[in-house]
């Protein structure tokens, strides 16, 4: 112990690179072909939030609840609790982000954000979550069946909540507190994740910690407007 100081993060890592990829891998096959769905629900959502469809913000917490639970539970709790012991606590947080969702959905002052760059931010990272995170396993030489995909791994999920929840505003006191605390739980997730995968010398960390940082920078320097 007189030489703690020469231990590294990644030192205290429950479990290898290895092993963390192949969960994806194993997740995959068991549920093959839920990806294409998956991402054809994404895809309809970016589409509806950019045509500034208002239906859409009763549509879309709904089916990212549904996507974070689905998470939460098949992935998080059956298969990452297996190497890391957190990884149950996560999974109730993605449980409860899911009935947070669930809760928006229902509130009839959650509004579009009037915001342009808000909403260009948040829909900016939807079709990352959906559309280019995937494709990142081939630009880190693993196999395919490696990917994370929207709704069935969690850091493109949360991605892909945080970007929705910037394209909403509230009309009220108590939907506004849901809405930051959702907002809150989906960068919670990417922030741990970023710290996860750099530790594990992965530089899709830098991905998770971008995403935090864009999506903080949306948030604190884009002007209150009125909603629309």
């Amino acid at each position: 112990m007189s030489e703690w100081w020469t231990y590294r993060p990644e030192d205290f890592l429950m479990f290898a690179p290895r092993t963390y990829w192949r969960l994806f891998e194993l997740h995959n096959q068991a549920w093959w072909p839920a990806q294409v769905l998956a991402v054809l629900a994404g895809l309809v959502i970016v589409v509806g939030l950019w045509r500034g469809r208002t239906a859409v913000l009763r549509i879309a917490p709904v089916v990212l609840a549904l996507c974070g639970a689905f998470v939460g539970w098949a992935f998080l709790w059956q298969r990452y609790a297996e190497i890391n012991w957190a990884a149950a606590g996560f999974a109730w947080a993605f449980g409860a982000q899911a009935i947070g969702l669930l809760v928006l959905a229902a509130r009839s002052s959650l509004v579009l954000a009037a915001g342009r760059v808000r909403r260009r931010v948040g829909l900016g990272l939807m079709l990352w979550a959906v559309l280019v995170h995937p494709l990142l396993v081939l630009a880190m030489g693993r196999p395919w069946v490696q990917a994370e995909v929207f709704g069935l791994a969690p850091d493109p999920t949360a991605m892909a909540m945080l970007g929705a929840l910037l394209c909403a505003d509230a009309g009220t006191r108590t939907t506004r507190l849901l809405l930051g605390v959702s907002r809150a739980g989906a960068l919670a997730w990417c922030s741990v994740s970023a710290a996860t995968l750099a530790t594990m010398g992965s530089a899709q960390g830098w991905v998770m910690l971008g995403a935090v940082v864009v999506a903080a920078a949306a948030l604190v320097f884009t002007r209150a407007q009125p909603p629309v």
